[in-house]
C-alpha cells in the first residue's frame, strides 16, 4: 500500500481487520509504503482489501496498491505486526490534524481519565509536522521527547488494538504538558487556567494563547470595542481578523455555511474557511469592508475545552507583532506580545515548526486553496508519470507569501506558507525549514530553480545552496511558474499538449525586463509564448504606487486617455479629491520615465479603478486591500450589471480607454459604485475569456490555466470559468496550491525538473 500510510495508524488498522476476520500473515512498514503478506480464501482478501480502500485510517491516503501472489506456506499463528522492514523506511510525515470525536468525548467526560486535558490526542489526530525535529518520526525525534509517559499511557502506546498505538504525542496529566495562565507578572495561581482565561476574554481581555502551530491573540468577537482596541495595539487598521467559533450552529448566526463548506470546518485539516456574512453589520468590526468572514472550528482540545468555556465567538488572529512571524516559543511571546496582550495561555510542549491556519474558499463547488499551512502542510502531491523518473529538484518559491517546494520520485512536497521574505525573522525561518525538510525527506536536489527576479531573497539564497551542493540552477519566469503550477497539480503531463494561461497577479520580473503582471500565455512544462497581455502602464513612485492606489488612478487613465485626461474628470468627484494630491508631480515621474516602472500588472489596473471609485483611495492598509473592497461591493451586481468594453490592439495587447471612458461617464451619471465595480470586473472577463478562445483555436489547445493572485478574485474565477466552459474548453483552477505566490514553488520545480 503506498500514500500516507506510515504514522497514521494504518498497521494497526489492518492488524484488526485480518484478525477478526482469521486471516494469517503480518504487517510492517517498508522503504514503499506498508507491506501486508497476507493468507486467506479469495473472498476474504477482496473484503480487506475493499475495506482497506474504500474506509482507511482518518489520515491515510491510499495512492496505489500493488499485489502479487505468495507461494509459499500458509504461517502458523495470528496476524502480526511485524519489525519495519530492512532499507530506508519511507520518512512522509503527516499533517497536524484536528481533535477527533473520539478523542473529543474524552476530554468532555467526567469519568474518564483525560477530562478536560488539553493535550489529547491519538493516532487518529494531534500534533505532526508542529513537534517534529528529525528523523525517524518517533517520540525521541519530537519536541514530546520532554515527556516520559506514564504506566497507563505506555500500556497504550504498546498496544496493536488501541487507537494510541504508536501515537508519538500520547499523553495525559500524569505524564504530559501542562498549562498555565500568566500576565505581565508571572503564573497566575487558578485551579483552572482555561476558566480563569475565558473570564478574562468574557471581560473584555486579548489573551495571547498558545495553540498547535503559533501563538493566537484572541478577543471577544462580539464586542466591538475589545476588536477595536485589538486593531490598536496591532496596527491592524483594516486587515481582516479570523473568527473561531464552537460549532457550525453558531457560525450561522453570523454566516452562511453551505454543506460543503461545513465539510472542510469539520474535516481533519481545520482550516479557516471564507463564508459570507448573514449579518454584515454584526461583522463589521472583525472584516471591515468585505462581504466574507474567515471562520474556523476548534482544532485542538485546549480549543475546544476554552470555546466551550467562553460560550461564543473569539477573534482567533495571529501572535505577532506587525510585519514579523507569528511567535511560537513563550519567551518570545512574552516580549513581542508584552504591548499588545492583556495575559498569555501557555503550556510547555515547544513548537518545532511554526504554522499558520490554512485558509480556503469553496468556489465552483469545490475548496479553493488561499492558504497552506496547519493540517494540509506537508501533505505530498503526485504527479503525472513523467515526473517519476525526473531528478530530485529543490523549488524556491518567490517573495511574497513564500514556500518552497521539494520533487523527487514522482511526488511534489510543497512546504507551509511562510511569509513575506523581507523580514529578517522570516527569512531565516525560511532558511530553517528548507534545511528541515532536507532532513525529514532525506533530500539532497540535483536541481534548484528560483524566479528570474535576481533580487528575490528566495533567489539569493537559491543561488548560495547551488552553489554549496553542486545542484544544476535554472531560473523560471515568474507566470510560467504559475501556469506550470496549475498544470501539475491537475497531473497533466509534459507534451500532452499545449495549454493556455490566463496568468493575473500584482508582480512578475518579466523575459524582456519589465514587471508583468497580466499575461495570457501558451504553452507548458517546457516552455511557453506570451500572446496578449495587459498594457505596459507606469508604476510611478514604484513602491509607493503599490501602497497608494491614487497614483495607479493618475497612472491608468493618462495612459488610457492621453494628455488631456483630466477634461473627463468633470462631474466625476475625481478633480476634487485629485486637487489635493501632487498629481502635476506624478505626471513628471512618468514623463521623465523616473522611478516609474513600466508594469502590465492586473493588480494595479484594480488599484486605479478602485481609486476611483473612492477605495482605499489614499493608501492600502495590507495587500490586496482596495481589489478586495471592489471586488465585495461589485458582488450584490454582477448578473445584471453588464460590462465595460475593452479593446484588443496589434501584438494581443489590451486597451482600456473605451472602459475608462464609459466608468467615467458613469460616474458623471450617479450610477451605484456597485454596478460599476461589476461593470468593471465583467467586462475583464469577457475581454480575456475572448483573447484565450482565439488565441487556443488559433494553436489548437483544448485547455486553459487560471492562475496567479488577482484569480483569488472570486467575481472574475466564476465569470472565466463560465465563459470559457461553455465553450467546451477545460478549465483548471487550483485545488490543492494557491493560485497566488504561495504556490509559485511548485510550478518552478515541475519545469526545472524536466529541463
Amino acid at each position: 500500500m503506498r500514500g500516507q500510510v506510515q504514522g497514521v495508524g494504518f498497521r494497526p488498522f489492518v492488524w484488526q481487520l485480518a484478525r477478526r476476520a482469521g486471516l494469517a500473515g503480518q504487517v510492517r512498514n517498508d522503504g514503499s509504503g506498508v507491506r501486508i503478506d497476507i493468507w486467506g480464501s479469495e473472498s476474504a482478501l477482496d473484503d480487506l482489501l475493499g475495506q482497506l480502500q474504500q474506509e482507511p485510517p482518518p489520515l491515510a491516503r491510499i495512492e496505489a496498491v500493488e499485489w502479487t501472489p505468495l507461494n509459499t506456506p500458509t504461517p502458523k499463528g495470528a496476524f502480526e505486526i511485524a519489525p519495519s522492514g530492512s532499507g530506508r523506511v519511507s520518512t512522509e510525515i503527516a499533517p497536524d490534524a484536528a481533535t477527533c470525536a473520539s478523542c473529543l468525548a474524552e476530554i468532555f467526560d467526567p469519568h474518564d481519565r483525560r477530562y478536560g486535558y488539553p493535550f489529547t490526542n491519538c493516532t487518529h489526530c494531534g500534533p505532526r509536522l508542529s513537534i517534529v525535529e528529525r528523523i525517524p518520526y518517533d517520540r525521541a525525534a519530537t519536541s514530546m521527547r520532554a515527556f516520559e509517559m506514564c504506566k497507563a499511557c505506555r500500556r497504550e502506546y504498546e498496544d496493536p488494538a488501541d487507537r494510541r498505538f504508536h501515537a508519538q504525542p500520547n499523553a495525559c496529566p500524569a505524564c504530559g504538558p501542562r498549562l498555565w495562565l500568566e500576565d505581565k507578572s508571572g503564573e497566575i495561581a487558578c485551579e483552572d487556567p482555561l476558566a480563569e482565561a475565558a473570564r478574562a476574554l468574557r471581560g473584555g481581555a486579548i489573551l495571547a494563547i498558545k495553540g498547535i502551530g503559533g501563538f493566537h491573540l484572541a478577543c471577544d468577537a462580539t464586542n466591538a470595542d475589545t476588536v477595536a482596541e485589538l486593531r490598536r495595539r496591532k496596527h491592524r487598521v483594516a486587515k481582516p481578523l479570523a473568527m473561531m467559533a464552537g460549532s457550525v450552529a453558531q457560525i450561522r448566526r453570523f454566516c452562511h455555511v453551505s454543506e460543503e463548506e461545513t465539510r472542510h470546518l469539520t474535516s481533519s485539516a481545520a482550516p479557516i474557511v471564507l463564508l459570507e456574512n448573514r449579518d454584515g453589520a454584526a461583522l463589521a468590526c472583525i472584516a471591515p469592508g468585505q462581504s466574507r468572514t474567515g471562520v474556523m472550528l476548534p482544532y485542538s482540545p485546549l480549543h475546544h475545552l476554552l470555546m466551550d468555556a467562553v460560550g461564543g465567538p473569539l477573534v482567533m488572529t495571529s501572535g505577532n507583532p506587525p510585519g514579523a512571524p507569528q511567535v511560537t516559543c513563550n519567551a518570545a511571546a512574552r516580549a513581542e506580545l508584552a504591548g499588545i496582550a492583556d495575559a498569555w495561555l501557555v503550556h510547555d510542549r515547544a513548537i518545532v515548526n511554526r504554522l499558520d491556519d490554512s485558509v480556503l474558499r469553496v468556489d465552483l463547488g469545490a475548496p479553493y486553496i488561499l492558504r497552506r499551512g496547519r493540517g494540509l502542510a506537508p501533505e505530498p502531491l503526485k504527479l503525472a508519470e513523467p515526473f517519476s523518473g525526473a531528478p530530485p529538484t529543490l523549488a524556491l518559491g518567490a517573495e511574497l507569501k513564500s514556500t518552497f517546494c521539494l520533487l523527487k520520485d514522482g511526488h511534489a512536497i510543497p512546504s507551509q506558507h511562510i511569509g513575506d521574505l523581507k523580514t529578517a525573522e522570516t527569512y531565516a525561518d525560511f532558511r530553517a525549514k528548507i534545511a528541515l525538510f532536507r532532513e525529514l525527506f532525506r533530500f539532497d536536489p540535483a536541481v534548484i530553480a528560483v524566479d528570474r527576479h535576481p533580487d528575490y531573497l528566495s533567489s539569493i539564497w537559491g543561488r548560495a545552496l547551488a552553489q554549496e551542493t553542486g545542484a544544476r540552477l535554472i531560473a523560471v519566469q515568474h507566470h510560467h511558474a504559475h501556469m506550470a503550477s496549475c498544470l501539475a497539480e491537475h497531473r497533466i503531463a509534459p507534451g500532452q499538449g499545449q495549454a493556455v494561461g490566463i496568468i493575473l497577479d500584482g508582480t512578475g520580473f518579466g523575459t524582456d525586463g519589465t514587471v508583468w503582471g497580466g499575461e495570457i500565455l501558451l504553452g507548458g512544462h517546457a516552455g511557453f509564448k506570451r500572446k496578449a497581455h495587459l498594457p505596459q502602464v507606469a508604476l510611478p513612485g514604484a513602491e509607493q504606487a503599490i501602497k497608494e492606489p491614487w497614483r495607479n488612478s493618475v497612472a491608468h487613465m493618462s495612459a488610457a486617455l492621453g494628455p488631456d485626461w483630466q477634461r473627463h474628470l468633470d462631474g466625476t468627484g475625481l478633480r476634487s479629491r485629485l486637487a489635493k494630491k501632487p498629481v502635476s508631480f506624478i505626471a513628471q515621474l512618468i514623463d521623465k520615465n523616473v522611478n516609474s516602472p513600466l508594469s502590465s500588472s492586473t493588480g494595479r489596473l484594480f488599484d486605479a479603478v478602485a481609486g476611483a471609485l473612492d477605495l482605499a483611495f489614499d493608501g492600502q492598509h495590507y495587500e490586496g486591500q482596495a481589489a478586495m473592497e471592489l471586488e465585495a461591493i461589485a458582488a450584490a451586481h454582477s448578473a445584471r450589471a453588464g460590462s465595460y468594453p475593452v479593446d484588443i490592439c496589434a501584438g494581443g495587447v489590451l486597451s482600456f480607454a473605451p472602459l475608462w471612458r464609459a466608468l467615467l461617464g458613469d460616474l458623471r451619471a450617479g450610477v451605484d459604485r456597485g454596478v460599476i465595480a461589476a461593470r468593471f470586473h465583467n467586462g475583464l472577463a469577457a475581454i480575456l475569456a475572448q483573447a484565450a478562445r482565439d488565441i487556443a483555436a488559433e494553436a489548437g489547445a483544448d485547455c486553459v490555466v487560471l492562475s496567479g493572485g488577482v484569480m483569488q478574485n472570486r467575481l472574475l474565477l466564476e465569470a472565466l470559468h463560465g465563459q470559457l466552459g461553455a465553450c467546451g474548453l477545460d478549465v483548471l483552477v487550483h485545488r490543492r496550491v494557491p493560485a497566488n505566490d504561495g504556490g509559485i514553488s511548485l510550478g518552478q520545480a515541475a519545469v526545472a525538473a524536466l529541463a
